[in-house]
């Protein structure tokens, strides 16, 4: 039903399409103002809404530089009960920063983490802190034009291409196709782990990178076992014990064909990207008598819980081909 009704908008299409583009006219031709530094900054972003996995990306970026560089993350915060510029500390929580920022605050330590839905505000802010940041990590500021970022990396997942996309309300990208041209780095994401070079030809064919542009090819590394508090169970000891997988993610597929061709047995509890589980959800989830879920839903999910050892979760990393030429790329920026 809903993607009929989305049809039904495609009238919409060219108003969209209008005011996207003539807003990116706008900054292009300096008509709006963006703003630029003379430190760092990378921008992990995408055209299309839902999740192409720009939060892998960042772990990626985060791992591959926090031993050299300090760092500091700045996201919009998505469904936040604060508002304006925050720091992670040890107050932080899910509700106060965002799920996924809180996921970074949780998995890393000696960097910055920070929300501000004003990206402008937030390096200003983030300049003025005690030992501020060498490098700053934008998550999903792709449209954030008010902020030139010195390099841009965008994002699109192998099954929803943005090449074959179109513009909201009746497709899924935020802006026209062109705003591509933008990014130094497009990265096809949730790949096929047998992904053949032929068909990676095909996509960058279809991409059609300029001259500056270089296309690589991710795919999603399950870890081989599900953690919780500093315990784990191995993937493998779940074949013969029923539970439950709950997702709160805009694109679980993946994760849902993985588990399955593990020739693993379970429910799939779906909610929608971001939810916000409340009291009737947690007095489901609590009869259950095993959860496995993701590691942005378990920041949402833990407090429910508390020392539970019902749930647990399923880290996972991205892996570059082309790893060592992705690297040399980002190193050759900063530098």
């Amino acid at each position: 039903m809903m993607k009929f009704l989305r049809y039904l908008l495609l009238p919409v299409v060219p108003v969209y399409y209008l005011v996207t583009w003539l807003r990116n006219i706008l900054y292009d031709f300096g008509i709006k103002k963006s703003t630029s530094y003379t430190f760092p900054v990378i921008c992990v972003g995408n055209l299309s809404v839902g999740g192409t996995g720009k939060s892998p990306m960042i772990e990626y970026l985060i791992r591959l530089l926090k031993s050299e560089y300090h760092l500091a993350t700045l996201s919009r915060g998505y469904k936040r009960q604060t508002e304006g510029f925050v720091i992670a500390d040890e107050n932080a929580s899910a509700s106060s920063i965002g799920d996924e920022p809180f996921q970074f605050y949780q998995k890393f330590d000696n960097i910055i983490v920070s929300v501000d839905s004003d990206r402008v505000h937030g390096i200003s802010q983030l300049t003025d802190v005690p030992n501020p940041p060498e490098i700053i990590l934008l998550d999903d500021a792709f449209q954030h034009r008010k902020v030139k970022a010195g390099f841009n990396i965008l994002l699109t997942a192998f099954d929803d291409l943005y090449t074959e996309d179109i513009l909201l309300p009746t497709g899924n990208l935020r802006e026209p196709r062109q705003g591509a041209k933008r990014a130094d780095i497009i990265v096809v994401t949730k790949c096929p782990e047998n992904l053949s070079e032929e068909r990676k030809q095909q996509i960058t064919n279809d991409i059609n990178p300029l001259a500056h542009q270089e296309v690589f090819f991710g795919r999603i590394a399950y870890a081989k076992s599900v953690r919780n508090n500093g315990n784990q169970l191995d993937l493998e000891t779940l074949e013969n014990r029923p539970f439950t997988l709950v997702t709160g993610i805009a694109n679980p597929k993946p994760l849902v064909d993985h588990l399955k061709s593990l020739g693993l047995q379970f429910e799939h509890l779906k909610f929608k990207d971001h939810h916000d589980f409340n009291e009737t959800d947690i007095a489901i989830l609590k009869q259950k008598p095993l959860l496995v879920t993701t590691e942005k839903d378990m920041v949402r999910l833990q407090p429910h819980f508390n020392e539970s050892g019902s749930l647990y979760y399923l880290p996972i990393e991205i892996r570059m081909d082309r790893q060592a030429q992705f690297d040399t790329l980002i190193s050759n920026f900063i530098k």
